[in-house]
């Protein structure tokens, strides 16, 4: 957790400021960063909208890299989610490595990497991270961690970038903008469109073997307050209840000695 507030100003949340605005407009030096400030953010942004996928790949490489450390959310994080958002639909990121010879490019499409870093970012300022952190700091967590709630107040403005792309043609972009819906959608504005995010849940859950996405969908559909003894393969069941022993081994661990404490070493 920072300790510094952030400085960017305060768009209407529910409206996603143009690109260039963002990068013409945001203050970048005065944004920290993981390793000092965001001065360079707006030249390396702006090289990811770039005609030349080897371009692009390095400049979402190294703009995103400059924002992501720890499951930390930056001062710097909140324009740059916002950036991301904004060029999505932008023709160089829209068709860039997603023709019929996406599987020969050298780099994965940069939509699709955009869309994984939205939701790996909306996860880690999701509702149980707030919980994980309140237990630990306090109910005063979100108003000394400024950055974590300036992105939160932004999720609509994020999910209205992201939502259309749950049609999009391309079965990797409709999974990467379903994956990145989920954690947005805990808004209380965005409630209602858990609704019809179930359908995405249930084809994704149908097609996919990736552990990782299963275990995403499944969890949420469970928080959304769907059965979901259906949906589950032996690998899902077997999941569950690996995670469930490791849970109470963990728990078993830290509370061993009755107040918290360690008494042995940890059993995984």
């Amino acid at each position: 957790m920072t300790n510094s507030r952030s400085r960017i100003g305060n768009p209407r949340t529910h409206e996603l400021p143009h690109y260039q605005a963002l990068l013409d407009d945001t203050d970048w030096a005065l944004l920290a960063t993981p390793c000092g400030t965001g001065e360079s953010l707006p030249t390396v942004l702006a090289r990811i909208l770039s005609p030349d996928p080897v371009v692009r790949s390095a400049a979402t490489d190294e703009a995103l890299g400059e924002v992501t450390h720890q499951n930390t959310i930056y001062e710097a994080t909140v324009p740059v989610a916002l950036y991301v958002a904004a060029i999505l639909h932008h023709p160089a990121i829209a068709a860039g490595g997603l023709g019929h010879d996406a599987d020969m490019a050298p780099h994965r499409p940069t939509l699709v990497r955009l869309l994984e870093w939205l939701s790996a970012t909306a996860y880690d300022a999701n509702d149980e991270c707030v919980a994980i952190g309140e237990r630990h700091y306090g109910k005063e967590f979100l108003d000394e961690y400024g950055e974590m709630r300036a992105f939160r107040d932004l999720r609509p403005a994020i999910f209205s970038a992201v939502r259309p792309l749950l049609g999009h043609d391309n079965a990797e972009v409709r999974d990467a903008a379903f994956l990145a819906a989920i954690p947005l959608a805990e808004d209380p504005v965005l409630t209602a469109h858990q609704a019809e995010l179930v359908g995405h849940a249930r084809r994704l859950l149908a097609t996919s073997t990736d552990r990782y996405n299963r275990d995403r969908v499944l969890h949420a559909m469970t928080e959304w307050g769907h059965d979901t003894s259906d949906l589950e393969n032996a690998d899902d069941i077997a999941a569950r209840e690996r995670y469930a022993r490791l849970n109470a081994e963990r728990d078993s661990w830290w509370t061993a000695d009755g107040t918290g404490g360690c008494s042995e070493d940890p059993p995984f």
